[in-house]
């Protein structure tokens, strides 16, 4: 993907964007250099900021230099257990109708065509009966434009499925490294269906799941059939609870707090790494996932800190994470290490690698703003 600069709304092209999260210049998200490339300043110059657009509530990316080129990681078993949950709770409402199925995919990875398989569904390039799209949309830098494609892959009787990390959740948990390069749009319900109505769709109902601390899944369908399409479970009701929920996530000095936490965290937690060296304790880390570039490079860490990063990627290990010295190794490598004490940067994955590595129990401490600097998240 091309550098992205934005001056205008990505949803609406209104013009009064307000600066509710800057991180300063940070490193591209996607971009691991090799392990033994010295560490050169060029690579943090990269404006990392939100805006939230007064006129449409959509919270957004700012300016983005950077040019999309992410290794694909592995899929965790949260994602992959999830999806399987999700399909089966639209399954459960009636809304896996048809034969064809047509995927708008993640750049991170991952595919709910399995699943749709295994329900007798071919894929298709063409418009299709279910059409998926699993955190794909906020990787569109022309929110309208990637809109009015899903709607026009979905099928005149179909289904459009759109599951995406809500803004409350973000906000509410202080997820303030949830902002990154390439990710361009974070969703409430109330923006999403503004965006859906551009397109000629209307949402029909709502799921929510525990995914990244709260992610939400919503079914829409062509206008004309709005009225006509039967769901078995409360549409209007589970759409009525996620709007009650999000309430208040355009006002943007609620947003702002996500400043606050990030500073607040990564000072957190450089104070807490620099305690466990002064302990002589060995530390490493699990995940080298693109939230974990702006968290380790904010808070200024290098190898006398955190000795490497383990990653179940092939396509990561060998590389170090931007902006800092620390090699991305292999989980393996990790295990053999022993360290003293093992930083989670995705917290989702703690039941994972807990079963998988029992070597390491008792070692992982996750990096989480509550659980680092012993504040409660704003709810």
């Amino acid at each position: 993907m091309s550098a992205v600069v934005s001056a205008a709304c990505r949803a609406c092209g209104g013009r009064d964007l307000e600066t509710v999260l800057d991180l300063g210049r940070m490193p591209a998200a996607d971009h691991f250099p090799a392990a033994t490339s010295p560490v050169r300043p060029q690579e943090s110059a990269h404006p990392l900021s939100m805006t939230l657009c007064r006129a449409c509530g959509l919270a957004q990316l700012g300016a983005d230099d950077t040019e999309t080129a992410e290794p694909r990681g592995v899929e965790p078993r949260a994602l992959r257990d999830q999806a399987a949950d999700a399909v089966a709770r639209v399954a459960s409402a009636g809304l896996l109708r048809g034969t064809t199925v047509r995927e708008f995919g993640s750049p991170h990875g991952g595919s709910w065509l399995g699943s749709l398989a295994e329900r007798g569904f071919t894929p298709t390039d063409g418009p299709a009966d279910v059409v998926l799209d699993s955190f794909g949309l906020m990787h569109e830098p022309d929110q309208r434009a990637a809109f009015t494609a899903r709607a026009a892959a979905t099928a005149p009787g179909g289904v459009l499925l759109v599951q995406y990390h809500s803004l409350h959740t973000i906000v509410a948990g202080e997820q303030w490294n949830a902002l990154r390069h390439g990710h361009f749009a974070y969703y409430t319900l109330a923006v999403l269906r503004t965006l859906l109505r551009s397109a000629g769709l209307s949402a029909i109902a709502a799921w929510e799941f525990d995914l990244y601390g709260g992610t939400v899944m919503i079914a829409a369908v062509h206008d004309a059939a709005a009225e006509t399409t039967v769901v078995d479970i409360d549409g209007p009701e589970s759409l009525g609870r996620v709007l009650a929920r999000e309430h208040g996530m355009d006002d943007p000095d609620l947003v702002r707090g996500l400043q606050r936490a990030a500073d607040r965290n990564t000072a957190a937690l450089r104070d807490r790494l620099e305690e466990f060296a002064a302990q002589g304790s060995t530390v490493y880390a699990y995940g080298a996932a693109s939230r974990a570039v702006a968290l380790l490079c904010r808070a200024g860490v290098h190898r006398g800190l955190l000795a490497a990063v383990a990653d179940a990627s092939p396509a990561k290990q060998g590389r170090r994470m931007p902006g800092t010295d620390v090699p991305i190794i292999g989980p393996l490598e990790l295990v053999a290490a022993d360290p003293d004490r093992v930083l989670l940067t995705i917290p989702d994955l703690r039941a994972e690698v807990e079963e998988t590595y029992p070597e390491l129990a008792g070692r992982w401490f996750i990096d989480e703003p509550s659980a680092i600097s012993g504040e409660r998240p704003i709810r």
